[in-house]
């Protein structure tokens, strides 16, 4: 029986491969293809991009009156669909249909965002000394603007992308992850739907080292935002470097996420769990390093265990799962290798682990739990985008900050206290883009998100990420000609 196949969205429709070659992708409950997807070409790139730059020369001058009315309606259409696009997702990348489906509601709230930030594209005006020279600033767009998002949550990782480019009169070519590509082709069509003139948003599937590739070197490409690993971030700065493009790069971590003794264990253990199970750890802002007050450490691993041991594994679109299957074997895989790497050297498995239980179906590991673990570990230094907790034993508070800054990365963390001295001096010293008091995992369209060091850099949601979508023009105006003076002297 053949494959349900998926085209390319490109200049407003749905467009045949120029190559005419598909590729699989997989369900990994299954593990069996479920779908096949056009893989995109050098060409495909060029038709895109060409539509993208054709609809910039309008876009850029549609009033942000127009913008804003397109994006919101489009907010609204992305949470009309939102079970169909939780379910392409839940099923392409193996993520629970709970928490997708939450997902897909919430980016209502996103394009919303965005589109009223349409409204305030200001620029400002400097005073100067001379009385009659006036000097102002604008915003403007930067043209057509690359966008490679994550597998792991496409819709939401392009949101942070593709609605701000939008709204600041940008247009954007999308390159889905190749293991999760249908989310951001039905999004296609809801631009259209929802009025966005074509050629705005284009999609071109395909492979990272194909149509990946050719959409970061394009010449008319003029800024590039990519969510992934670090070795594929440093392939992505190097193909953009060649033609002297700025980049955002949001990449991986090693979150730390410290309980101090103060805290109540039994409550606090949600904050773990939700840190490093939900999403199977596939997030980039796991809390993949549980660092515990040694007064604590035996009562909460052992709190912890447990509640490793009850997480429900199984169909991720069944509505009781908790934690669904690794996206793709590759993963599954190296996973399997670090926990096995991590036993050697010296970590016991009180949870999970090669011998945990798991379904005999789809490419699932178990929430694993590992204890004493020490911070120079491969384990622990190395993102394993899975559900592998790794303690780590701390006696005071200088010795946690040193562990958990002790990382290449530099993402996200976690504080746990009940004292506000001690929380506020720590999240200041923790070498983290984000910082969760007494919580974990929130992310909200208004607030800045974003790494330092090998977690990459610039900036994502809120004031901060709308500003890497524009780039300030300063203008000059002299309302006496006659003043000017010495025309070798700078004014």
């Amino acid at each position: 029986m053949s494959l349900p196949r998926h085209e390319h969205w490109i200049n407003g429709a749905t467009v045949n491969p120029a190559e005419g070659e598909y590729f699989p992708t997989d369900d990994p409950m299954t593990t069996e293809p479920w779908a096949e997807i056009a893989r995109g070409s050098k060409q495909d790139v060029d038709d895109a991009v060409s539509a993208a730059q054709t609809a910039f020369r309008s876009w850029r001058r549609t009033g942000p009156s127009t913008r804003a009315e397109i994006l919101w309606r489009l907010g609204d259409l992305i949470g009309e669909h939102a079970d169909e696009l939780a379910g392409l997702e839940s099923r392409d990348a193996g993520k629970v249909i709970r928490e997708v489906r939450t997902q897909q509601a919430m980016l209502r709230n996103w394009y919303h965002y965005y589109a009223s930030l349409a409204l305030h594209m200001e620029g400002r005006q400097i005073p100067h000394d001379s009385r009659t020279l006036t000097v102002m600033t604008v915003r403007e767009p930067y043209g057509v603007i690359g966008v490679i998002p994550a597998f792991n949550s496409p819709m939401l990782l392009g949101a942070m992308s593709i609605a701000p480019a939008l709204a600041a009169g940008n247009t954007v070519v999308a390159k889905p992850p190749e293991v999760n590509s249908l989310s951001l082709l039905l999004l296609g069509k809801l631009t259209k739907a929802a009025g966005l003139p074509d050629g705005c948003f284009n999609v071109v599937t395909g492979l990272g080292h194909e149509a990946g590739d050719a959409l970061v070197g394009h010449r008319d490409v003029k800024k590039v935002f990519f969510t992934g690993g670090v070795d594929s971030a440093r392939s992505v700065t190097a193909r953009a470097a060649e033609g002297l493009k700025q980049t955002v790069l949001e990449l991986g971590g090693k979150s730390a996420n410290i309980f101090f003794d103060d805290v109540d264990i039994e409550s606090a253990a949600n904050g773990v769990v939700g840190g490093i199970f939900a999403a199977a750890g596939q997030t980039c802002i796991a809390g993949s390093r549980l660092l515990v007050h040694e007064a604590i450490a035996d009562r909460m691993v052992e709190v912890i265990a447990d509640r490793a041991r009850s997480v429900v594994l199984g169909n991720p679109t069944a509505p009781t799962t908790e934690m669904g299957p690794m996206s793709q074997p590759k993963i599954l895989n190296g996973v399997g290798y670090r926990v096995e790497e991590a036993i050697e050297k010296g970590a016991r498995v009180v949870a999970g682990g090669p011998g945990g239980e798991r379904p005999s179906r789809g490419w699932f590991y178990p929430p694993t739990v590992l204890d004493g673990v020490t911070n120079d570990m491969p384990v622990a230094q190395n993102e394993l985008f899975g559900p592998v907790l790794s303690v780590i034993r701390f006696r005071d508070e200088d010795e946690a900050i040193a562990i958990a800054n002790d990382t290449e990365f530099g993402l996200a963390a976690g504080v746990w206290t009940s004292s506000y001295h001690t929380a506020h001096r720590v999240s200041r010293e923790l070498e983290a883009g984000t910082v969760w008091v007494n919580t974990y995992r929130a992310l909200q369209f208004a607030t800045p998100f974003g790494g330092i060091k090998d977690s990459g850099h610039g900036r994502e949601n809120g004031l901060d990420g709308f500003a890497e979508f524009t780039q300030p023009k300063s203008i000059w105006f002299e309302s006496n000609p006659d003043s000017i003076g010495d025309p070798f002297s700078l004014r």
